[in-house]
């Protein structure tokens, strides 16, 4: 590999890895499962680099990687048409205008919420992350934790309110700078 090669793979990555959590809401948003989305998401970011321009600024890429996860994510509807589950394009459409137009809006959300969650005690960020992890069960994680489903229920209730009202406070401090 050439430094000009590496050093357009390292402008690549660096740009992609900076929008990689957006593009997956975004595409999430569009799909019905995760493995969907990774799916989706492994080709779009190979789509990404074999058409990749160096030339292009971060706002350019940002734009041209939104539609491109875009394309791929209706490419992928659409091979999957005969499933009775599919959303019709006009849906399809006005679910991908909407995710754009609030995109920034979600992110900073996002955002607000990461540091909330840095906020919490130890022992609570781990119940959050453990609870909300793709295919766990919360039956089946009271019962490893030795307790019942609605005292976790009631537990994680309590942690998404504090985390709620401490991303609300975020934003609306943000808000005012």
């Amino acid at each position: 590999m050439t430094d000009s090669d590496r050093e357009q793979h390292d402008q690549f990555l660096r740009l992609f890895m900076g929008l990689e959590e957006s593009l997956r809401v975004f595409v999430r948003s569009l799909l019905f499962t995760h493995d969907e989305e990774r799916e989706v998401m492994q080709e779009v970011a190979v789509v990404l680099w074999r058409k990749f321009d160096p030339s292009m600024d971060s706002e350019a890429f940002c734009r041209w990687a939104f539609g491109v996860a875009r394309i791929e994510a209706l490419t992928f509807r659409r091979d999957r048409a005969r499933d009775r589950h599919t959303f019709g394009d006009e849906v399809f459409e006005l679910l991908s205008q909407t995710v754009l137009e609030h995109s920034d809006s979600l992110e900073a959300e996002r955002r607000a919420l990461d540091t909330c969650l840095q906020k919490l005690p130890e022992d609570q960020r781990q119940l959050v992350q453990t609870a909300y992890a793709p295919g766990v069960k919360i039956d089946h994680l009271a019962t490893q934790l030795g307790r019942t489903a609605m005292a976790l229920y009631k537990t994680l209730h309590r942690i998404r309110l504090t985390l709620m009202d401490c991303t609300r406070r975020v934003l609306a401090t943000e808000e005012l700078t």
